[in-house]
């Protein structure tokens, strides 16, 4: 071994001491290469730390040092040249490395202080975030509290609960120790206490002014108030003991539609009012009020509110329901005495008619016979009297029949295809002799344009015409009437004085417009609008004594309506005459048959068989006076008449050689009809068959279908005067001469 040229110390080493530093060099190097390990294990493990290099640097510089102090332990003894290099050179790496990793912690601090800043920094943002979980926590248990409670509140529709739920819920919800509802009185002047959360400790039912400030205040805000615990509308708590009351709050409640929340003494008023609701906390609590639980408070107050406008809304809507099942009730009950007394009265029409035609049918019949024989003219004077009297009577009841159906909507109008110009032609043949009797002048212009046939009804379009004409000649005594018939263009439809007539023209269909115009005494136009109304008369003194019963214009302009048209008078005044204007729609027949509408002149053919010598009648009437009338009138004219009171009578009396059968069918036993039907089964062949005629004081149109349905020849309405049987006869003998005809060829 080579010898050492290290300095010699000055004072020889120590056994003890030098074994104490031998072992601590070996510790501290057995430490210093544990530390890298650990520090290896850490940065594979830890996935965020940011200096590895730093580590590695420090791992580098422990390691050395370790190195260091391993090779020291070869220095306590004589050693080498070579321990000595490897130790200087282990120092000098050593130093290299302390070196650099100082200059290294000199740059890296900054950035381990940023890095500590940023982590207060994230956990002052993680406290922030938290604080606002929290809130959001608190909210979801707010708004899970307000559809809890919103969901009691409108699981009724009954006011009452709804206040009272509200109470309960919220007392539950926040734990209060009384919870309470003031609602405004009638006067409005003060507030009353109508609900409690207790109500056996808190009676309800004293008052507080309304103009309290602390009141003002809150219904001055919409906002949950804190107030104070001695303010009158909180001392609503038990006072015995002593205790320290806990904080109050007060908010107001909208109360929509006040007149539909009577309770008590609360007021009927339609303008915006509010109840006050009070909420108190425990006492001897220390317990506050928290933000959430005041907006909790304020979103009930305000779905109460909402709650109890739909429960007003709900009772108005049933109130009125009610009110409607009342009057739908009413009015049912009502239409059904309506409609029973609608009855009523057509069934007494009805009976009333056939009784009234029956003796009007025996003075009618009596009274032309009685003017064929030889009277003085005193005596004619008296029987034609008692003809007019007659006549005008049975047009009174037609009047009051035709009226009855017209306002019950029974009246329907028998459509067909008729001659229009005929039907002028007759009215001015019915109308002549009366005017000519007072010396009147009647004039008829019939337009070229008017077309011969139409559709419509045709006896209804006569009686309207009939009705004004003859007013027309009733109330002139002298001068002449005029009567014009054209077909209305269309800018004569609409006139000015008729805005409710609205003309609907129509290629099927024209609108015929009668203007009769008169010299007569002319109306009070003030009285004109009246004379359109049922027994409506003109009061003038010209025309007060001219008879009439009033019903006739206000049959017409119910029948000008039905034909969908307008009729109208115009007069300028007493004594200037007036012109009674109607126009009415009528179709357009389709390419017309001659032979299928033949035009028979009525009272013509009372001279084609005016001798109706040895013709055979049968006459059944159950009225003795009816049937000797009937009699009478046969007699008359020359027919040898047989007379029964029954239709068992009928059926053994009648033969082939009775030509005609005249029928009252209301003859008691068996019916007139089932007579008929066996009439015909008793002869197959049409000529054996005598003709079948109903005489009935019915004007209905289904009594007319019914006879025609079991095939009778036609039907007589009562009454029956001399020329009307010789036409009826006539009428009857001629076509069944060509019913004859047609069977034998």
């Amino acid at each position: 071994m080579e010898s050492c040229n290290c300095v010699e110390p000055q004072w020889p080493a120590d056994e003890l001491l030098m074994k104490y530093q031998y072992l601590s060099d070996f510790f501290i190097a057995l430490a210093y290469f544990s530390i890298p390990l650990e520090l290896i294990y850490f940065v594979k493990k830890s996935a965020v730390f940011p200096y590895r290099w730093v580590l590695v640097q420090f791992g580098a510089f422990i390691v050395l040092c370790g190195a260091t102090h391993l090779i020291n332990l070869w220095t306590f003894a004589i050693h080498s040249r070579t321990v000595a290099y490897v130790m200087t050179i282990a120092k000098v790496l050593t130093a290299a490395v302390s070196c650099i990793t100082a200059l290294m912690l000199v740059h890296i601090i900054p950035d381990l202080l940023s890095v500590k800043t940023r982590e207060l920094f994230l956990k002052n943002k993680a406290a922030e975030l938290d604080r606002e979980m929290g809130l959001i926590r608190t909210q979801e248990e707010t708004g899970r509290h307000v559809r809890m409670l919103t969901h009691e509140i409108r699981s009724t529709l009954d006011r009452h609960t709804i206040l009272k739920t509200t109470l309960i819920e919220l007392g539950r919800t926040l734990g209060l120790e009384e919870c309470a509802l003031w609602m405004p009185t009638r006067s409005g002047l003060e507030l009353q206490l109508s609900y409690t959360l207790r109500q056996q400790q808190n009676p309800v039912g004293y008052t507080v002014p309304i103009h309290l400030p602390v009141i003002n205040r809150v219904f001055s805000s919409n906002r949950a108030l804190k107030i104070s615990p001695n303010s009158p509308v909180a001392r609503i708590r038990p006072l015995a003991g002593k205790y320290i009351p806990g904080e109050v709050v007060a908010v107001r409640v909208p109360l929509l539609h006040l007149s539909n929340f009577q309770i008590n003494d609360w007021p009927e008023l339609s303008t915006k009012r509010y109840a006050l609701m009070v909420l108190m906390l425990p006492s001897d609590s220390a317990r506050q009020w928290h933000v959430h639980e005041l907006e909790l408070v304020e979103v009930v107050a305000d779905q109460v509110a909402v709650a109890l406008s739909h429960a007003a809304i709900l009772e108005e809507s049933m109130r009125a329901r009610d009110l409607l099942m009342e009057q739908n009730v009413a009015l049912d009950l009502a239409r059904r005495e309506a409609e029973t007394a609608i009855r009523a009265r057509n069934d007494f029409l009805a009976v009333m008619n056939h009784e009234m035609r029956t003796p009007m049918h025996a003075i009618i019949a009596l009274s032309s016979l009685l003017q064929e024989t030889e009277l003085t003219p005193e005596q004619r004077l008296m029987v034609e009297t008692i003809m007019k009297s007659s006549n005008l009577l049975a047009t009174l009841i037609n009047d009051v029949l035709d009226l009855s159906r017209l306002e019950d909507g029974s009246f329907q109008l028998n459509i067909a295809t008729f001659n229009l110009h005929a039907v002028f032609r007759e009215v001015l043949n019915l109308i002549k002799p009366v005017a000519s009797v007072k010396k009147l002048l009647i004039t008829l212009n019939l337009a070229p344009d008017l077309p011969e046939y139409a559709v419509g009804d045709e006896k209804r379009l006569m009686q309207v015409i009939l009705n004004v004409v003859g007013n027309a000649v009733k109330f002139s005594k002298e001068g002449g009437i005029s009567i014009t018939a054209f077909v209305a263009k269309a800018e004569y439809l609409r006139e000015a004085r008729t805005p409710e007539f609205l003309p609907l023209p129509s290629d099927n269909h024209f609108y015929l417009r009668v203007q009769v115009r008169d010299s007569g005494s002319g109306i009070n136009p003030q009285d004109i609008p009246k004379l359109f109304t049922k027994f409506a008369h003109n009061q003038s003194l010209a025309t007060r004594n001219s008879g009439g019963s009033g019903l006739g214009l206000a049959i017409c302009k119910r029948f000008v309506s039905l034909m969908d048209g307008h009729i109208w008078i115009e007069s300028e005044g007493i004594g200037k005459g007036c012109t009674a204007t109607f126009i009415v729609r009528l179709g357009i027949p389709e390419k017309l048959n001659e032979s299928k509408f033949p035009v028979l002149p009525r009272g013509s053919s009372n001279h084609v068989l005016a001798n109706f010598s040895g013709l055979k009648v049968l006459v059944m009437d159950d009225n003795g006076v009816g049937r000797a009338a009937t009699k009478g009138l046969l007699l008359h004219l020359g027919c040898d008449v047989t007379t029964v009171s029954s239709g068992d009578e009928l059926l053994h009396a009648v033969s082939q050689e009775h030509k005609v059968v005249l029928m009252d069918i209301c003859t008691p036993g068996i019916d007139s009809y089932e007579v008929a039907v066996q009439i015909h089964r008793l002869y197959s062949q049409h000529h054996e068959r005598p003709l079948l005629v109903a005489i009935t004081g019915s004007t209905d149109k289904v009594t007319k279908e019914n006879c025609m349905r079991v095939g009778m020849d036609g039907v007589i309405q009562k009454p029956v005067s001399l020329d009307k049987m010789r036409n009826v006869l006539s009428e009857l003998l001629e076509c069944g001469h060509q019913m004859s005809s047609l069977a034998r060829v």
